[in-house]
């Protein structure tokens, strides 16, 4: 089928995609075409990577804006969201604007009003929903890519609830999903109530085999000979193979510290097949990596870039990720090792791609665990770009003969496993069950079983009972939580319910947040919210949080914790007890003990335990394991406000610079969010300390540089510079003399000058201005003394 033939496209796209090489669809692409997409009508498209899934989803926007609707294109990662919308960035000559959304989950989306095209993750586009998005309503068609991540246990539920409010909420919605090749991709379309297009072609070979002794075995039951020669490792032998095609190849393993040791022992392979041109290019990569933090994480991925190969993990920084996948698909790095994550969606296609560890940790497992059939032909799919490789392969690599057998049964020749819906369970359904009454989509108990009942998990399940039973566990926590209250059957949010519900927090987050809120604003220590929660604990089968904590140490009674300690009543909370605070809800990623950890921690719990918020277990208990993981995670927050040296923190932790922005930015959120709660209790003081909290994260400075560090463009290290120098304050510094100023930026005139311009200096202009040697002096120093950045968060 010509592109020519699609009907409903604006005038000027064929022509458009024709000049881009496009002029005849491919098979999946003419037959998503046939069963109507580019008419309205909804669609799963199950097929390989590489095999033209975007163009289906872009003549399915393309139509419906084109008759006066609006598309909204759904993404599982917030990388993605950036790089489809500059993709569909291209239509905007066809007088179409393009929308991106991807953070800030108070917002409404008002600005993407106007917008025809809108690219958002599904947790975007549901606090969207939950925070009244009155465009919502204009939507004609939905794309969900990757929808065969309604299997993850965290995402999944999320895409499959946001999917099934905008069917119920837009009348005759167009659906599009987009989705790997799975083992029930009409299961998906019968719950979305769509035509299927299930193919397996692809536009170019795809070979796939595993490396046995000198030799590549492929699923054609042919073998080509690999030798590894004096070397000991099929990997180098497969990398160096291909690098003598002109190739690159993929390699995926089961850990960050796997990635990044065999980086560095590939870029002993492709260092020797580098070229004038990929040399110069690396080493620009390499010094903007070593730009983006001062960590031995940076050092070491950008010693791997100037020789040709790099790492990849969600240890990086975003802009790490970014800088690596970029000069991976211009084929300047030749050789990436990676974890899955590269392996969910992002456009990294290679020559080759090498599936070293086929098994992986799983700590509910309690050791290693092989990876599903469905996540390594996801890897595989990375094998091959179209127009620039003749053919893709991908290799699993085998020590024994059973193991070669063992690897053709379990991926070779298998099938992918059929999706499952995540949504029957209580941390899933917590969050949506308070948004759906909160939005006032549902008003009753019956109502909500009868929305749930549009999910796919209702399509699913030979068991409709487990559904509601978990519904009903849920109503009644959020009752004993007092975020949801029954009247006369209607089921109606709180206040502080409706609160919880657009700051899009999980309820049991908000729930402990609110519970050591009103600890600290009763004076309680930790351990004596522990005795309030244990006086009470056997009243009910739900509990509030701070109950859930402990239900057996003696404590005060209930018209105590009703009045509080007068002495103590109306404490400021510390920002410590706030980072812990925090850590501890199951919204923040807490920090694995390491061996010696416990004992270390312990003894930090009872050094500062007056500062910690909400009931403490005891140590014999299993929630006490908890409570140390969530107090390290404080640690390193409290070091990050204190200014500490990125690389120390990294290095004390045990983590990498991504790990460390991941820490601050979801404590960012979850602060900001307990100082909404404390706002919704009245409570101004612990509201005002939490502010501060926030801010020290924020910015990553101690209490004296907030004020400066908020200044646009100077973040932690200069703050620390300027304050050094002599220059406190905002007001300070908007009346400071230039010299100090460009002294305490090391002479960079163009930074003084943006800082001078941002604080409302009278002329910040630099000419003839010469740097304060003493200022300059006191920024080395600041430096040496180990005060440093994380891409100064401004």
């Amino acid at each position: 089928m010509k592109v020519a033939d699609v009907p409903g496209l604006p005038e000027g796209v064929a022509d458009h995609l024709e000049s881009g090489g496009i002029e005849e669809l491919y098979p999946p692409q003419a037959e998503a075409v046939e069963a109507g997409v580019a008419e309205g009508e909804s669609l799963v498209a199950s097929v390989p990577t590489a095999s033209g899934k975007t163009l289906i989803a872009e003549l399915a926007m393309l139509s419906a804006v084109a008759d006066g609707g609006k598309a909204l294109y759904i993404v599982p990662l917030r990388a993605l969201a950036g790089e489809k919308a500059t993709e569909f960035e291209e239509f905007e000559q066809f007088g179409f604007s393009v929308g991106v959304s991807t953070g800030n989950y108070e917002d409404d989306g008002s600005r993407l009003s106007d917008n025809d095209i809108i690219v958002a993750t599904s947790e975007k586009v549901d606090s969207l929903v939950r925070n009244g998005a009155g465009w919502i309503d204009d939507l004609s068609c939905v794309v969900a890519d990757e929808v065969h991540l309604v299997d993850d246990d965290h995402r999944g539920p999320t895409l499959e609830v946001t999917l099934a409010k905008l069917r119920q909420r837009v009348q005759d919605l167009q659906v599009v999903a987009l989705s790997a090749t799975v083992g029930n991709a009409d299961e998906i379309a019968e719950w979305l109530d769509a035509e299927l297009v299930d193919s397996e072609w692809r536009p170019i070979d795809l070979r796939t085999g595993v490396h046995y002794g000198q030799a590549v075995h492929y699923d054609d039951g042919t073998q080509e000979e690999l030798a590894t020669g004096g070397s000991d490792s099929q990997t180098a032998a497969i990398v160096e193979d291909t690098l003598a095609d002109d190739g690159s190849t993929l390699v995926f393993v089961n850990s960050r510290r796997n990635a990044e040791a065999a980086a560095r022992r590939l870029a002993d392979v492709t260092k020797q097949g580098i070229s004038d041109d990929d040399q110069k290019r690396l080493r620009e990569v390499a010094d903007e990596i070593r730009g983006v933090s001062d960590t031995e994480t940076s050092d070491d991925l950008a010693d791997a870039v100037e020789k040709g190969a790099a790492f990849h993990h969600a240890g990086l920084a975003r802009e790490h990720r970014e800088l690596v996948e970029e000069a991976f698909r211009d084929r300047a790095i030749k050789v990436v090792s990676a974890t899955p994550t590269l392996a969910a969606g992002v456009n990294t296609p290679s020559r080759r791609v090498v599936v070293r560890d086929w098994q992986r940790y799983d700590g509910t497992a309690g050791g290693m665990q092989p990876l599903s059939v469905l996540e390594v032909h996801q890897m595989f799919g990375r094998a091959g770009r179209p127009g620039r490789d003749p053919y893709g392969e991908a290799v699993l690599l085998a020590n024994n003969h059973d193991e070669l057998e063992e690897l053709f049964d379990r991926y070779i020749y298998a099938e992918p496993e059929p999706v499952r819906s995540k949504l029957a369970a209580e941390p899933a359904l917590r969050t949506h069950v308070l948004a759906a009454v909160a939005t006032g989509f549902t008003t009753t108990e019956d109502a909500l079983h009868e929305f749930l009942g549009e999910t796919l998990y209702a399509t699913q399940t030979d068991d409709p009972g487990r559904l509601k039973s978990v519904t009903r566990d849920v109503l009644t926590y959020l009752e004993r939580n007092e975020f949801v209250e029954r009247e006369d059957g209607t089921l109606r949010a709180t206040s502080t319910g409706h609160l919880v519900s657009q700051l899009y927090v999980d309820p049991m987050s908000a729930a402990t947040l609110v519970d050591g809120l009103r600890a600290a604003k009763r004076g309680e220590t930790a351990a004596e919210a522990s005795g309030e929660a244990a006086s009470r604990a056997g009243e009910a089968t739900f509990q509030t949080a701070s109950e859930l904590q402990d239900d057996s140490a003696p404590g005060t009674s209930d018209e105590d914790a009703e009045t509080g300690d007068a002495e103590g009543e109306g404490a400021s909370p510390t920002p410590f007890g706030l980072f812990h605070l925090v850590s501890r809800t199951p919204d923040m990623y807490e920090l694995y003990l390491r061996s010696g950890d416990r004992e270390q921690y312990t003894e930090l719990a009872y050094e500062r335990e007056d500062e910690l918020l909400g009931s403490a277990p005891r140590e014999e208990e299993a929630a006490f394991e908890d409570w140390l993981s969530a107090l390290k995670t404080a640690k390193l927050l409290e070091d990050w406000a204190s200014e500490l040296d990125e690389d120390r923190i990294a290095e004390r932790y045990g983590v990498g610079p991504g790990d460390i922005r991941g820490k601050v930015e979801t404590a960012e959120w979850l602060l900001h969010a307990a100082e909404r709660l404390a706002g919704d209790l009245d409570d101004v003081e612990s509201a005002a300390a939490v502010r501060e909290a926030r801010k020290r994260v924020e910015y990553g400075v101690r209490e004296e540089l907030l004020d400066l560090a908020g200044v646009r463009n100077v973040g932690r290290k200069r703050a620390r510079r300027l304050y050094n120098a002599g220059i406190e304050s905002r007001a300070d510094l908007r009346n400071a003399e230039k010299s100090l100023v460009l002294g305490a930026v090391r002479g960079r005139e163009k930074t003084a000058e943006r800082i001078l311009e941002n604080v409302g200096h009278p002329d910040p202009e630099m000419d003839a201005v010469n740097a304060d040697a003493d200022a300059v002096a006191a920024a080395e120093e600041a430096d040496r003394s180990g005060q440093a950045n994380l891409g100064d968060f401004s």
